[in-house]
């Protein structure tokens, strides 16, 4: 297991990430202190995030993650003549 600073792991990722895929696992410190464990997709703990599992599964092939959030168009209500929707479902219920 080998240890990285914020910093150094920022100038060489490319390297870690080297690493990493060949199996290593690879701490993650800032000003000292632990903060992150790199390691691959296939090593899930059973306590893994929804995040983590969606990213073992897409490397594994089985789902392609989105590539962007897509956000959905403004909301506009629909303005109509005469009673209430919710009023007609009620009367047409009885």
């Amino acid at each position: 297991m080998q240890t990285v600073g914020v910093r150094e792991l920022k100038n060489r990722l490319t390297h870690y990430l080297g690493e990493v895929k060949k199996g290593e696992n690879v701490v993650v410190t800032d000003r000292g202190k632990p903060v992150a464990i790199m390691h691959r997709l296939d090593r899930i703990e059973e306590d893994a995030g929804l995040d983590e599992r969606l990213a073992a599964l897409a490397a594994q092939g089985f789902l392609t993650l989105p590539k962007a959030k897509a956000a959905l168009p403004p909301f506009a209500p629909v303005r109509m003549k005469g009673e209430p929707v919710s009023e007609t479902l009620i009367r047409d219920r009885r």
